[in-house]
This record gives structure tokens, C-alpha cells and sequence, in this order.
């Protein structure tokens, strides 16, 4: 584990706001929500924390996460299991500090079976525009390689 104070700030702390910023509009939801998206999607655990809270609190299916270095861990996993993985966020709602998130995302096992995983999830954000909270439900569903949509 990397410990240099330039990382452990990193992790620990926040530096700025991260606009847009909460109470959210379906227009300036759905900004950010590209931006989350655009950082999964770079498939860098390194860049997804930074837009987490360092105490941020994450359940993804099963996984309950606390903070950004076990968030880091669990994509760092994650992604070494789910390859070629991409995601789609799709906003449902907002109002105030929170949003309502339908997602999907395609990705392949190291046997090469292929899966789109769908799912719901609910973001609470902080004054800052940091997500203090995030939780997702989804069901898995194996699909052949030339059934994908997320190319």
C-alpha cells in the first residue's frame, strides 16, 4: 500500500468542491451523473475515489465499502474479474442532495462469457458535490458477445 502524504491526502481528505453541485435539477443531475460515469468508465479506481467523500459509504450488491481506500480495493477487484467492463448511468430522478439511477453495464469474465448487468441505484451527495453515499441492487444476466449494446 502506497503511503506518501500526497496519497494518504488523497484519501483523507477533500481539496474542492466537485460541481455541479447539490440541490439538484434534472439538468445539473444528470450533468454530474455524466461525470460519474465518465470516471468509471476510465476503468481507474485512482480517479473514481476522488469523486467519493473520504468517509463515503458504498453498498454494491453484497460489498459493503467505508471510505475510499476500501472503495479503491473493491475496483481494483472488481475490474480485474469484470473485463472490458462499461457502464451506462441512466437518471431516473433528483431532488435536493440525491438521485435515482437506473444503470447498466457489459462486461466479460476471464473465461470469456460476457454479462450485462442491470441494476438501480441512489446517490447521496455532500455539500461539496462529493458522493457521501451510494447503493446499487442488480441482477447479472449472461448474454452472448454479439448481444451487446454498450460497444
Amino acid at each position: 500500500m502506497v503511503s506518501s502524504p500526497a496519497y494518504n491526502d488523497i484519501c483523507t481528505m477533500k481539496t474542492e468542491q466537485r460541481f455541479p453541485l447539490p440541490p439538484w435539477d434534472m439538468e445539473n443531475a444528470a450533468q454530474k451523473l455524466q461525470i460519474i460515469e465518465n470516471e468509471w468508465n476510465t476503468l481507474d479506481p485512482e480517479k473514481v475515489i476522488t469523486g467519493y467523500a473520504p468517509d463515503a459509504e458504498v453498498r454494491y450488491g453484497t460489498e459493503f465499502l467505508n471510505g475510499r481506500e476500501e472503495i479503491k480495493q473493491f475496483l481494483n477487484n472488481k475490474w480485474q474479474q469484470q473485463l472490458s467492463f462499461k457502464l451506462k448511468l441512466d437518471l431516473w430522478g433528483a431532488l435536493k442532495s440525491r438521485m435515482a439511477v437506473r444503470f447498466e453495464c457489459e462486461w466479460h469474465n476471464t473465461a470469456g462469457q460476457w454479462y450485462r448487468s442491470y441494476g438501480v441505484q441512489v446517490f447521496q451527495f455532500d455539500d461539496d458535490g462529493y458522493v457521501q453515499m451510494n447503493f446499487a441492487s442488480f441482477n447479472d444476466e449472461p448474454i452472448a458477445e454479439s448481444a451487446r449494446k454498450l460497444v
